[in-house]
């Protein structure tokens, strides 16, 4: 055994394997797609799958609602750019846009917000400690970059005992 190991871990070569098969070959564009295309683009799409064709040059599908779907043709242009920097060469040459079925009024709204984050609080004595060690800097960027790794080390430690000792 290993030890205790992050979950992303556990489970990045499944994810890999998946996102292969749907024609991912960087799993980023699916876990980030938020950071690849923005917020706002990323409330109303959703990547689907990516298909390579004989020539160069993939095709990507989005899945949209279908009265966004004129709004977001509009912009298809800046997200293959986008996308493109995702891959870093130009990896997607054409994208098409897929819209979600009507089924009904309620059951037919698909789900385009990511889950908000569940992170507790940080221990206000975790806090202090951190401002302890960053104002031992005269840099305010280096300062700040100091506070954030000592509270982030600070927490996963107080984590890591909770799980030893539950």
């Amino acid at each position: 055994m290993r030890g205790f190991e992050a979950a992303a871990q556990l489970v990045a070569q499944r994810v890999k394997t998946v996102s292969e098969g749907r024609g991912f070959a960087v799993a980023r564009l699916l876990t980030h797609w938020q950071d690849v295309v923005g917020p706002e683009l990323a409330a109303r799409t959703r990547p689907v799958r990516i298909n390579h064709g004989k020539g160069f040059g993939a095709t990507l599908t989005l899945l949209v609602p279908g009265a966004q779907a004129p709004l977001i043709g509009m912009q298809l242009e800046q997200i293959r750019d986008k996308v493109n920097a995702c891959y870093g060469f130009n990896a997607v040459s054409r994208i098409v846009l897929t819209q979600t079925a009507p089924i009904g009024f309620s059951e037919g709204q698909a789900e385009f917000v990511a889950a908000p984050r569940r992170d507790a609080p940080p221990d206000p004595q975790k806090i202090a400690q951190a401002e302890d060690i960053a104002s031992e800097f005269d840099n305010p960027a280096l300062s700040a970059a100091m506070r954030r790794l000592a509270l982030n080390i600070l927490s996963r430690r107080d984590a890591n005992d909770r799980k030893a000792n539950p």
